[in-house]
């Protein structure tokens, strides 16, 4: 532990030399020691998120949009493999032996699922993920069949169990709101449970909610699931501008497509042993009482699972702040991440998460195009970094003398950063 007094910044000093610098070891690696802000290719960033999310890939339901993933990595030449379950791991190398880091986003988006075939021929529904059934009323949807032999997908609306206002007039605004109080209508000539089995339905198929995107001349994106399908074509876009400028990155970086986060699960396997930083590409709240902004990245400091971590958090708002990167800081309440899954499962990893602003989220959600850029801008910086700490958090473990803790946490004389 070090111990004495202190310079203007909080910074131990030895008093036998009052002029030496402060021990590199205990410092955080620098964030302007060459690092550029890269431009992104947003074209490319465009065609990916538009993409993908013509893509249904509700949680559990996830293998077409990896495939469609992997090609992507496959044409910017970064070799991945992809686990048992199906999440996909991307390598990024470096000259460096040892501990890496991980951006991770999540393939998978708020669903449902069948779970009754009425006697009208409609269908009741579960939600899979958390969302309200209020976002989903009106919605279109896709209704998916084990049997891909044949006619195994179908289309429909969610619609209010009383959803004709010349039929029922007040009592449409009266009902209740929540899953029991919506159905699937469903676009075939289908009135009874017999009806929707004669055509392959069955409980437990899958139900997209189509995302129905749309780019306005202004740059806002309009559309379901950009959650976290924005954040997927942001990290491919700063990882496409490492490849193309030929930066050579100090820290293998692995970028991790998870394919259930929405359920909870994201980032609780496909983690090596030596990742050391875990940074989580989510989207941010835009809202009332909210600090994020549709048209920066926005830096989590805290979720509804507790505050990330204090370096690689700061780390990260410096490499916003010197390189000129429009960005916020936010505290959210009613959420969590990949991030919170991987520490859940005993990750031994800082762990922060940044975004792009959603206004409506897990509904009609909407983002701006600057959002996403500034994203991919900060990932690219942030893989041009060494590690937070580039002596400590090369190994799991050390002596508690090594710590690098007081010289950005004093004990005493707390000064803000």
């Amino acid at each position: 532990m070090l111990t004495g007094p202190r310079d203007d910044a909080g910074l131990v000093r030895d008093e036998s030399a009052p002029d030496a610098e402060p021990d590199a070891r205990f410092l955080p690696s620098p964030v302007d020691a060459g690092q550029k802000r890269l431009p992104i290719d947003m074209d490319y960033v465009q065609r990916v998120m538009m993409e993908l999310l013509t893509i249904p890939s509700p949680s559990g339901r996830t293998d077409h949009v990896m495939q469609v993933i992997g090609g992507e990595l496959r044409a910017l030449g970064l070799d991945f493999e992809v686990t048992r379950r199906g999440a996909l791991i991307a390598e990024l190398p470096s000259r460096a032996p040892g501990a890496d880091r991980t951006v991770v986003v999540h393939a998978d988006t708020i669903g449902c699922m069948v779970s009754q075939l009425k006697d009208n021929g409609r269908l009741a529904i579960v939600p899979v993920g958390t969302h309200s059934a209020r976002f989903a009323e009106g919605a279109r949807v896709t209704i998916f069949s084990d049997d891909v032999s044949g006619d195994y997908w179908h289309t429909g609306t969610i619609l209010p169990i009383k959803a004709s206002g010349h039929r029922y007039g007040d009592e449409v605004d009266e009902q209740g709101v929540g899953w029991d109080f919506v159905e699937v209508r469903v676009d075939e000539v289908v009135h009874s449970r017999a009806d929707l089995e004669r055509r392959g339905i069955q409980v437990g198929d899958f139900v997209a909610i189509d995302a129905q995107p749309v780019i306005t001349s202004g740059g806002f994106v309009n559309s379901r699931h950009l959650d976290d399908k924005a954040g997927i074509a942001a990290a491919l876009g700063a990882f496409k501008a490492i490849v193309d400028h030929g930066v050579e990155v100090p820290v293998t970086a692995h970028l991790l497509v998870t394919i259930a986060e929405e359920v909870g699960l994201g980032a609780s396997h496909g983690l090596d042993a030596d990742v050391a930083e875990l940074v989580s590409i989510d989207t941010s709240v835009v809202a009332p009482g909210q600090s994020s902004s549709e048209q920066c990245v926005n830096i989590a400091m805290q979720d509804s699972t507790g505050p990330f971590d204090y370096h690689l958090t700061r780390h990260l708002i410096d490499l916003c702040r010197v390189h000129d990167v429009p960005h916020r800081r936010d505290v959210y309440k009613y959420y969590r991440s990949d991030a919170a899954s991987a520490l859940e499962a005993g990750a031994n990893t800082r762990a922060a998460l940044i975004g792009f602003g959603i206004d409506g989220s897990h509904g009609n959600e909407r983002t701006h195009l600057d959002g996403i850029r500034s994203t991919a801008e900060l990932v690219a910086l942030y893989l041009q970094t060494d590690l937070t700490f580039r002596s400590w958090d090369r190994t799991p473990t050390g002596d508690l003398r090594d710590f690098p803790s007081t010289a950005v946490q004093p004990a005493d004389g707390e000064q803000a950063r």
